[in-house]
């Protein structure tokens, strides 16, 4: 059970994550200013459901991990730390400044420059949580490792 709240709390973060992204980028591409302020309101409102849910993740893996220290789970827990810094410190307070600008109609360089770091910022995010996921996946026996084949050893692998 505790593998599959940690698993579903970690899909629920990739998902809105990528939900917030492609929302953004379908909002302004269509160009309405209502539009966009709407979103970037429901991506306010939405960011401490992402918020819990990343810190459910973080909970339930280091409950996973217990007192393993392997190199995978130490991976893990790195990337999810720099996640956390990178939500808080970065997409956090965007999203909060994207939300007011939209709301006062500030669609100038400035509101295009702060989204251009949160689409930074959250493809890093998506990147290092799809990582995570996998390897959780990996350390669980879902998925395989493919082998690596060995250089200059045609059809050999490690």
């Amino acid at each position: 059970m505790k593998r599959r709240m940690h698993a579903a709390f970690g899909a629920l973060a990739l998902a809105l994550i990528a939900l917030f992204m492609l929302s953004s980028v379908v909002a302004e591409l269509i160009g309405d200013h209502r539009l966009i302020s709407t979103v970037k309101t429901a991506i306010l409102i939405g960011v401490v459901v992402l918020v819990l849910s990343m810190a459910a993740t973080g909970g339930s893996g280091r409950v996973l991990a217990g007192k393993a220290r392997g190199p995978a789970i130490k991976t893990k827990q790195k990337r999810i730390a720099v996640t956390a810094v990178i939500g808080l410190g970065v997409l956090v307070p965007c999203a909060i400044v994207l939300q007011r600008m939209a709301a006062d109609g500030s669609f100038g360089t400035t509101f295009y420059l702060i989204q251009m770091v949160e689409f930074i910022g959250g493809g890093v995010n998506i990147t290092l949580v799809s990582l995570n996921f996998r390897d959780g996946l990996r350390l669980t026996g879902r998925i395989r490792r493919k082998p690596r084949v060995l250089a200059g050893a045609p059809g050999r692998a490690e």
